[in-house]
């Protein structure tokens, strides 16, 4: 059999989700490539390549020598490089490019979101005054709250922030979702915290802390996602193989 070649940009949930629904046909080959980041990934269900390509044209390159026939972009919603750079290779090889992004949370009654657009933006709504603060952000872009060190800040991430933050009152927490609502509330309660600064990454695992605050009723600092259009897109993994099937079965009828 004639198999066609997947390569998923992975990294989420999502994208491991939709390797194993894959993973079980034979009609596929897929490979999901890892940004290498994280220190201790989860297992994957399907052969795993880590590390980056050396940009658009890396990127590009791999994607003719493997003989790839659909790219799958299911990175972090606010991963915007290498979904920039895929959208570039995509349009540079003509292979066709799926996006598979999770929907962002929705506000509900109760909720007290400030959105802002930037991480600069979030840092500059926390105001002037001291306050208690839960970074529930990841360890990427934890350093921008250095311009604002007159806060405490509470910063959980899956891998240490490194360089730790310069600000004079930081804790940090290791821990990896999905977190419990109960546990959110705990941890909100015994370190007092005042606001919380959180990507729209949605998804149910870091949701907990949004529930958490509306409960409370402490305010949430919400950076938005940049809008792409990136042609195919798909919500859920079950969207994404059933898109995957028919940009496929596109190919074979012209050919390819």
């Amino acid at each position: 059999m004639d198999k066609k070649r997947i390569l998923i940009l992975g990294g989420t949930a999502e994208a491991r989700e939709l390797a194993a629904r894959l993973a079980e046909r034979d009609d596929l080959a897929v490979t999901l490539s890892l940004a290498g980041r994280t220190i201790d990934p989860a297992p994957q269900p399907v052969p795993v390549r880590s590390g980056g390509f050396g940009g658009v044209a890396g990127l590009a390159d791999y994607l003719g020598a493997q003989a790839i026939d659909l790219l799958i972009d299911a990175t972090h919603p606010f991963a915007r490089q290498i979904s920039a750079n895929a959208r570039a290779a995509s349009r540079e090889t003509g292979i066709p490019l799926l996006r598979l992004e999770r929907r962002g949370w929705d506000e509900t009654d109760g909720d007290r979101w400030t959105r802002v657009a930037t991480m600069a933006d979030a840092v500059a709504a926390l105001g002037k005054d001291p306050r208690r603060v839960f970074l529930a952000i990841g360890r990427q872009e934890a350093k921008a709250f250095d311009a604002a060190p007159q806060h405490r800040y509470l910063v959980r991430s899956v891998d240490p922030v490194d360089p730790p933050l310069d600000a004079p009152q930081v804790e940090y927490l290791l821990a990896r979702g999905p977190f419990a609502v109960e546990d959110e509330v705990a941890l909100l309660r015994e370190h007092r915290i005042e606001v919380i600064v959180s990507k729209n990454s949605g998804g149910e695992a870091t949701h907990g802390k949004i529930v958490a605050a509306c409960i409370l009723g402490l305010p949430i600092v919400l950076v938005e996602r940049t809008a792409a259009d990136d042609g195919h897109r798909a919500g859920t993994a079950e969207e994404a193989e059933r898109l995957a099937d028919h940009l496929l079965t596109s190919l074979r009828k012209r050919g390819v």
